[in-house]
């Protein structure tokens, strides 16, 4: 055979998390067609004992709009990423109705959509495979969405006819191929629904054998209580259930992370379902509008709030809320006051600084932890630097620095494991019939760049990127080869 691709003397990390091994990788098409000893090729590339592993898989994005606004995906192609899972924290590109305001319906900023031409998957799919998107992206239906379409901001449960639509929904996104049901639960109108609401949602997908991912309904002073609200609803919906970004916020609530993992453990050793994933930040971001009681805002939370982006006060980015209240010689809780009450202030998006590093670290020494990034791509303003540095900063910090990972498990962890988790089926390794989405990189120098003030650095360390079979990243510099795929969930050809 002759082979399109040739990756000749590579340090084979397969995903598996064991042991790496000298060989040479060969592709044919969009597949990985040899492991082993050196084939003929139409192109070869010496990795020169570099680290060769399976593409890394972000678990939890909010890339929905980004696949249609910006679909070289640069921010996610430079760490390595060849795969996302979209659609999280409720908010997903679809159910999309024309009539809604998107700034409703699927939460604006977090989804990324200013308009949809589409309704379903489907055309969700069609449309962004038009663009020729650099990665690959795996999809969950949004509660948030689902519910705004369906009931708008009400604030009651759904009626009988209510639920069944919604249902409707989710049903027809996953009989189109999404990976489960998300739902943001400290966001609205998520947080105006009771937990059996959610059960009977969630129901939808069990027959699909599909996940509940979850933003859970506190994740502060109330995290033991969602841990066992969110449990309830997996085990009533005999649904595998993953939490998203599981930490402690807020000082006075570090250390919770330990008890709330060991109620997790105790209920997998029942033989419940469940998995999770973390960032690798001391710091969260998202709409600020969402975490303020405009009535008493919290001073405690103004304090530590960072502005990322922000349309009403472009000057603000970039800067903490208490620099901004002392420079206009205000309180900081006006401070808040004044950006969420001026025009498109709903629409600004912030960092706060509420985790504490210890808990980064028990997350990450729980077995089975996987890592997504929680990026939003606002790229407008200065975004969380976890939008261009999560994964390389895991390998640098945490494995090569703290040693709190082998560098096989943490490829394990962003590989084989969160592909298995969201039904990517033949991706995720290296190995022979597998998709050839594939990172090379120096795995004594990757490290992330981006920092608070200077977000938009991408990593270094990082030579060669795959898609699909087709080179994407090569010496630091896009081929722009468009090679990515919209992924179906337990599709063994897993594509649109």
């Amino acid at each position: 055979m002759t082979a399109d691709l040739l990756i000749r003397n590579a340090t084979v990390y397969d995903g598996l998390g064991g042991e790496p091994f000298q060989a040479n990788v060969a592709v044919e098409g969009t597949k990985i067609s040899a492991v082993g000893e050196a084939v003929p090729t139409n192109h070869e590339i010496d990795a020169d004992g570099l680290s060769l592993a399976p593409g890394f898989i972000d678990t939890h994005s909010h890339d929905d709009g980004a696949f249609l606004r910006h679909p070289d995906m640069a921010f996610k192609l430079a760490q390595g990423v060849t795969t996302v899972v979209a659609g999280n924290c409720g908010f997903s590109a679809i159910p999309a109705e024309p009539s809604i305001d998107p700034n409703v319906a699927s939460g604006g900023i977090l989804a990324g959509l200013n308009d949809a031409t589409f309704t379903d998957l489907e055309g969700y799919f069609d449309a962004v495979i038009k663009r020729k998107p650099a990665i690959n992206n795996m999809m969950l239906v949004g509660h948030n969405t689902v519910r705004a379409i369906t009931m708008g901001p009400a604030r009651t449960a759904p009626t009988a006819h209510q639920l069944r639509v919604m249902q409707g929904h989710i049903e027809r996104a996953m009989e189109q191929g999404a990976c489960g049901f998300s739902t943001g639960l400290i966001y609205r109108p998520g947080r105006y629904s009771n937990t059996e609401e959610v059960i009977e949602l969630t129901r939808s997908v069990t027959a699909y054998d599909g996940l509940y991912a979850t933003h859970m309904r506190n994740e502060g002073e109330g995290l033991l209580d969602s841990i066992e609200e969110t449990l309830t609803i997996g085990r009533k919906a005999n649904v595998h259930t993953h939490i998203s970004h599981h930490k402690a916020a807020g000082r006075p609530n570090w250390g919770k992370v330990g008890a709330s993992l060991a109620r997790v453990e105790t209920a997998i050793r029942s033989g419940q379902r469940v998995t999770l994933d973390v960032y690798p930040y001391t710091a969260g971001s998202g709409r600020m509008i969402e975490y303020f009681n405009l009535d008493r805002p919290s001073r405690e939370l103004a304090d530590v709030i960072r502005i990322a982006s922000c349309p009403a006060f472009r000057e603000f980015e970039g800067r903490m809320l208490t620099d901004i209240a002392s420079e206009r010689n205000i309180d900081v809780t006006d401070a808040v006051l004044l950006i969420l009450n001026a025009p498109k202030g709903d629409q600004t998006i912030c960092i706060q600084f509420i985790i504490d590093e210890a808990d980064i670290e028990t997350n990450l020494a729980y077995h089975d932890m996987m890592i997504g990034s929680d990026g939003i791509p606002a790229l407008r303003g200065k975004p969380h630097p976890r939008l261009f540095g999560t994964f390389p900063r895991i390998l640098r910090k945490y494995v090569r620095e703290r040693g709190l990972l082998t560098l096989p498990e943490a490829i394990r962890r962003m590989t084989s494991l969160s592909a298995s988790t969201f039904g990517m089926d033949s991706r995720g390794r290296i190995a022979e019939g597998c998709f050839a989405d594939l990172v090379l990189f120096n795995a004594d120098t990757v490290h992330d760049t981006a920092t608070y003030d200077d977000p938009k650095r991408e990593p270094e360390g990082i030579s060669l990127v795959v898609v699909n079979g087709a080179i994407a990243l090569e010496r630091g510099q896009q081929t722009g080869v468009g090679s990515g795929k919209m992924l179906r969930f337990r599709d063994a050809e897993g594509n649109h």
